[in-house]
């Protein structure tokens, strides 16, 4: 089911990518539940959960305690995690409990906490499932130009999430968002998760957030940001991480201006069954989003630039 958008335009110049000054404004404002995405909210939300739902048990643990440390800041959050992880660097690696199991999982995960929630799509032929079962459709990074699962996702999805890749300039972005908008879908945004920087390694270039913001909304994740692909300790076949930056890059990115923040979040990182070596703790959570909310606030009371 698609939804309705408030769209602001500010300018009419044409993207120049050797002058991105010229790029012009235009902001799309629309809500996920009670959840407001776009330059005219004011405020920036939350997108916040484990990488993977290990179990329904946790899955519910999980969103109840996020939602509460938001909650005590007035933060507004969707709840995240994946029915499968489709791409682990290795075969043996935990994906999830799949499609069927982990969209009833999900169900239950809104219908108990009240909250949205968003999971991310590998294949077109499962997106009308997952649409159905969630308010935001996620497309991954490595598939941020896959044609058939962005139409199907503008097609179904109430709202599109959309990873910039690893591998994509900010500015080339803005064809996948047309892809979703010229379907018929105007419910669209972007995340940034950091640019490969050769081998096993990430670089997040914050010009990125300005340039995309001037065609969609932005969400930074930092936790991803973080992370050090297929770079596991002592020749493990998983990705490792710097999570101690976790909370600089997000005051960075805050301060630069994004919507919104996503953060994979677990309450025992050590023991995570995916992604663990850069998801921020739990206990870390509403300190994190205090120093967010000092910097949004600060930068709310600086007077306009004439």
């Amino acid at each position: 089911m698609r939804g309705t958008h408030s769209p602001v335009v500010a300018c009419s110049l044409h993207l120049d990518i050797a002058i991105l000054a010229k790029i012009c404004l235009v902001s799309y404002s629309f809500k996920i539940g009670n959840v407001e995405i776009g330059h005219s909210s004011g405020s920036i939300f939350l997108i916040a959960g484990p990488c993977v739902i290990e179990s329904e048990s946790h899955a519910l643990k999980m969103a109840e305690a996020i939602s509460r440390e938001a909650g005590k800041l007035k933060v507004s959050i969707i709840f995240k995690a994946s029915y499968d992880k489709a791409n682990r660097t290795s075969l043996e690696s935990f994906r999830g409990p799949g499609l069927e199991e982990g969209l009833r999982i999900l169900q239950k995960v809104r219908e108990a906490t009240g909250v949205p929630v968003l999971t991310d799509v590998h294949e077109a032929k499962d997106v009308s499932a997952v649409a159905d079962a969630v308010d935001v459709v996620q497309i991954p990074a490595f598939l941020c130009r896959q044609t058939d699962l962005l139409v199907a996702a503008a097609k179904h999805a109430r709202s599109i999430n959309i990873k910039k890749g690893q591998f994509v300039s900010p500015w080339d972005m803005r064809h996948a968002v047309e892809k979703v908008r010229e379907s018929g879908n105007n419910n669209v945004f972007l995340t940034e998760r950091g640019s490969s920087f050769g081998y096993n390694n990430l670089v997040v270039d914050m010009r990125s957030l300005a340039i995309m913001r001037n065609f969609a909304p932005v969400v930074f994740d930092a936790t991803h940001s973080v992370q050090l692909p297929s770079a596991g300790a002592d020749g493990q076949s998983v990705s490792g991480g710097q999570p101690e930056f976790i909370p600089l890059l997000s005051r960075a990115a805050v301060a630069a201006g994004v919507d919104g923040i996503f953060l994979e979040v677990h309450d025992n990182p050590a023991q995570a069954k995916s992604d663990g070596a850069n998801a921020l703790a739990l206990k870390n959570l509403e300190g994190v989003l205090s120093e967010l909310l000092a910097i949004q606030n600060a930068l709310q009371a600086l007077p306009e630039l004439p």
